[in-house]
């Protein structure tokens, strides 16, 4: 889902029109709904006029609100647009802090979200072989990876996961599912 920024403030300068609560809010329905739903999302971080308050504005949103991964991108001017004219551009030393501080938050909400799945079993469709592992995703797009010699391309198997590797979670086939593509 497209957040863009944690900061209503900055949202507005966006020229978004949803606010960080219509953003819970919807995060909050989603997961009701879909309990195990991997929610990710976009944040551009030194927008014009982004101010240190409002960076923390949105870095406190992020952490609060723990998404499972977020696509961090740092502000670029983009010609002949209203936001390439503003005043107050963010400094690309500033923008570059800012974003490796968001990356962090991302990667340690990504790690412990894999950890939950740990000695679950889930449906995993194989894509591709690389390093002596296939890897593919869950329904939910998390991705794992099983060491085997077998080509598991295009086919939907169980895997027990058995530990995470960083932002990988990692498996043992279980039982073959009758799905396949």
């Amino acid at each position: 889902m497209s957040l863009q920024s944690g900061c209503d403030e900055t949202l507005k300068r966006m020229n978004r029109r949803y606010t960080t609560q219509e953003f819970k809010n919807s995060c909050e329905m989603l997961r009701k709904k879909y309990p195990n739903c991997a929610i990710t999302t976009d944040v551009i971080v030194g927008f014009p006029g982004e101010t240190e308050e409002e960076f923390n504005k949105t870095y406190e949103f992020l952490t609060n609100i723990k998404l499972y991964k977020m696509h961090i991108f740092k502000y670029s001017p983009k010609k002949g647009t209203v936001a390439e004219k503003m005043t107050n551009q963010i400094d690309g030393n500033m923008k570059e802090m800012r974003s490796n501080k968001l990356i962090e938050l991302s990667d340690t909400n990504e790690m412990e979200y894999n950890k939950s799945y740990i000695g679950k079993i889930v449906k995993v469709l194989f894509e591709e072989e690389h390093n002596g592992y296939f890897k593919g995703h869950t329904d939910n797009y998390i991705q794992v990876k099983v060491k085997t010699k077998e080509n598991l391309e295009d086919k939907i198997l169980k895997v027990r996961i058995i530990k995470s590797n960083e932002l990988e979670l990692i498996g043992e086939l279980e039982v073959k599912c009758q799905e396949q593509n």
